[in-house]
């Protein structure tokens, strides 16, 4: 494949050309061979295909969690042992398969060869390495502590990739059986009532108002599949959209918090998340106003990201952080805002935003577990809820016509 490209000479001069290379990550390392630093690259020619894969591959292929973790382990156990930091991205860049992260290795090991920190190449790869990752590696180097901030990021991310776990496998059971009840009822509704409907009409049965709903929604769907299917991709689509905007968010969180239950989980994981990310921070070195903002990008339930938003705010202003968990005693327990003030007052705030994050933690693995031993019994009473009515509602008038028979 040929690449129109960019690089940047020992000189400081930039140089333009067209090179053979199997992707972009190959390119660079032709150029940086030639002592060519690569700037940016973009396949040439009218082949829209391979336009379309390089776009795709770029927008769709991520670094998942998992491999953030593992480099950021390995990184601080190599700087452990004395090993420069240059050499063990070197090493993990050999090691890992995931193209993306290569690339970005790549590209950072270019910058610190130049002379740039870590925490400079990390920023050029916003979608690869969160604000959170990039302060916690600056303040390591500031502080020279860069192996201890490297092994505290692994630890979070550990941590926030269990929570993410653990919700994930409470919710996929009844998912996957809601989806399955839709989907039956809907080839019910097309292909077995349509067959009964026809049966009472022959018979001329007078028809139940259950009966007659069930048939009414059947030839909705029935007489519209085509129009109800565009409606479903349609509200597929609206649904994330109105989720990325402002109202639409406050309106979906303001509902899930108050949900039975769910609510309280949700609220659980969020000050769980809040509070480690916070701690994360401290520990690493980072000033109070800077780990506020930060942990603001972390979370993402609207009310909670607002509460942090105005703790930047006040302790600015001069107020303690305790005093914004205290105001909203909706989204914090009481001991939370206790907890915090009293890490204040001690001078170990990190050290009691980490025993709090531990309890919410153990709290939603707690929860996660009662999730599924309560909602077994909610969906059989949601399924034989629908099956009864639904059998009640097409049999009562087949025994009405053998009564009157």
């Amino acid at each position: 494949m040929q690449f129109s490209f960019k690089a940047k000479k020992k000189d400081g001069s930039i140089e333009k050309g067209v090179r053979d290379a199997e992707d972009k990550l190959s390119l660079s390392h032709i150029l940086r061979e030639e002592g060519l630093i690569l700037f940016s690259a973009e396949p040439v020619g009218g082949n829209k295909i391979i336009k379309f894969l390089t776009w795709l591959n770029e927008t769709v292929v991520t670094v998942g969690l998992s491999e953030k973790i593992v480099f950021a382990r390995n990184l601080s156990a190599m700087v452990s042992a004395g090993l420069s930091i240059s050499r063990g991205i070197e090493i993990l860049e050999k090691q890992t398969e995931n193209k993306k992260l290569k690339e970005a290795l790549n590209g950072i090991s270019i910058g610190i060869s130049q002379g740039k920190t870590l925490s400079d190449g990390l920023k050029n790869y916003p979608r690869i390495f969160s604000p959170l990752f990039i302060a916690m590696v600056h303040a390591g180097e500031e502080s020279g502590g860069l192996a201890p901030a490297l092994k505290e990021i692994a630890i979070h991310l550990e941590k926030n990739n269990v929570l993410i776990k653990k919700v994930r496998s409470a919710l996929i059971y009844p998912a996957i059986v809601m989806v399955a009840i839709v989907i039956i009822g809907i080839l019910m509704l097309i292909f077995v009532v349509p067959t009964l409907t026809k049966t009472f009409k022959e018979l001329n049965v007078a028809l139940p108002a259950s009966t007659r709903f069930i048939i009414w929604i059947s030839d909705l769907i029935s007489n519209n599949i085509f129009g109800m299917l565009g409606l479903l991709v349609f509200l597929a689509i609206l649904f994330p959209v109105l989720l990325h905007t402002k109202r639409g968010k406050k309106t979906f969180d303001f509902l899930v918090l108050r949900i039975p239950f769910v609510g309280n989980l949700v609220k659980q994981i969020n000050i769980a998340r809040a509070t480690r990310t916070l701690s994360s921070l401290l520990r690493a070195g980072v000033s109070v106003t800077q780990s506020t903002t930060i942990t603001t990008d972390v979370i993402q339930n609207f009310y909670y990201k607002n509460s942090i938003g105005e703790a930047t705010t006040k302790i600015e202003k001069g107020s303690p952080i305790a005093e914004v968990f205290k105001d909203n005693d909706f989204l914090y327990p009481v001991m939370v805002g206790e907890m915090v003030e009293v890490g204040e007052e001690t001078g170990k705030l990190a050290d009691m935003l980490l025993d709090i994050a531990k309890f919410y933690e153990e709290q939603v693995e707690t929860a996660t577990k009662d999730l599924s031993t309560v909602i077994e019994p909610v969906l059989m009473i949601v399924i034989g809820s629908a099956v009864g009515f639904f059998a009640i509602s097409m049999i009562s008038p087949t025994y009405s016509v053998l009564n009157n028979i």
